[in-house]
Formats: structure tokens, sequence, C-alpha cells
């Protein structure tokens, strides 16, 4: 009888072992890490914007509708709350997504601006705000790639046999990744065109 137990007991603890629960717990802790990273480059990016706003109102104030169009941006992206809960809702996810991709574009264009000011761009303080919102623009893209590349090894967990019985059994789901805004239009390759200079008269 004892061996018989102690045969039982081994068994369950190898086929538990098998499941795939502890991989879907470490992915998902992975998942976790990866997004707070996220989370914490966008509120560094956000915390920059306010700074370089007021820096380019001091030299392009007639720029309002740009200015006011990056502030705008930064309020909607800082009034999604990114808790924990948001990566596992695909909806929320996408409205998060769709925010800071707006606040991007309204960044794209305040810079874009600074080039019709020449003493703006020699301005020390906007020149350091500037390479602090381009390294903080790298660390996002790094943080993201970690994040797909969590939700990638715990999407095919979740996805994979046997784990996809473990997962359907304590409720993991599969959670919804960055995308490209828009992918048609970046699958059409760019016209290289290389004009002819007009001749001096």
């Amino acid at each position: 009888m004892q061996k018989l137990l102690s045969f039982l007991t081994l068994a369950s603890i190898l086929l538990l072992s098998g499941c795939g629960y502890n991989t879907l717990q470490s992915t998902d802790e992975q998942i976790k890490a990866s997004w707070a990273e996220v989370v914490n480059q966008y509120q560094r990016r956000a915390d920059l914007i306010p700074n370089l706003v007021n820096t380019v109102k001091g030299f392009a104030t007639q720029e309002k509708e740009v200015l006011l169009g990056v502030t705008a941006a930064r309020s909607r992206a800082g009034s999604i709350q990114a808790t924990p809960e948001l990566i596992n809702d695909a909806a929320a996810f996408a409205r998060f997504q769709n925010a800071q991709s707006e606040l991007t574009g309204a960044l794209t264009r305040l810079l874009a601006v600074a080039e019709n000011y020449p003493q703006l761009k020699s301005n020390a303080n906007f020149r350091d705000l500037q390479a602090q919102l381009e390294g903080t623009e790298n660390r996002i893209a790094v943080a993201r790639n970690r994040y797909i590349q969590a939700v990638q090894e715990y999407n095919v967990t979740v996805r994979s046999f046997p784990g996809n019985l473990t997962a359907m059994m304590f409720g993991f789901q599969i959670k919804p990744n960055f995308t490209v805004e828009n992918e048609q239009a970046i699958a059409v390759p760019p016209t290289v065109e290389f004009g002819v200079p007009a001749t001096a008269q």
C-alpha cells in the first residue's frame, strides 16, 4: 500500500510538472515586468513633454495649434490608466496603444516645427530636451520589443498542448500585443527620387 501511495505521489508530481502551469506563471510574470517597463518609459516621455512645449513656446508662440495638439495628446494618453489589468483587455490595450501613437505623432509635428526656428534649434535647453526625448523613444522601442517577445512566449504556451489544457483549467487567456498602426501603408515601398538640380542661369 505504501509503495502504491508513493508511486501515485511521484506520478502526480511528474504529471503536474509537465502540464505547463509553472511555465504559464513564469511567462505571465515576465509579461507583467515587461509591461511595467513599457509604462515606465511612456511616463518618462510624458514627463519630458511640458518642458519641451514650454521651450518651444518661448520661441514659436505662433505655433499655437501644434503646441495645443501635443498638450491635448499628452492629456489623452495620460487619461488611460495603464494598470496591469489593461494587458488582459484587448480593447483597452488598443485604446492605450492608439493614445500613445497619437502622442508620438503630435511630438513628431512639434519637432518638425523646430526646423523652422534656427534660434530654437540652437537653444541648449531645447537640444538637451530633444536628445532626452530621442533617447526615451529608443527606450520605448526596446521596452515594447521585450514586451512583444514576452507575450509571444506566453501566447505560444497558452496555445500549445498540453499547456493549453492547463491554461483553460486555470483561466489563462491569450494576451494582446502591440501592432503596427497602418500595416498597409508601411507595406508599400517608399518612392525615392533623385531630382536633377536646376541649372544656374
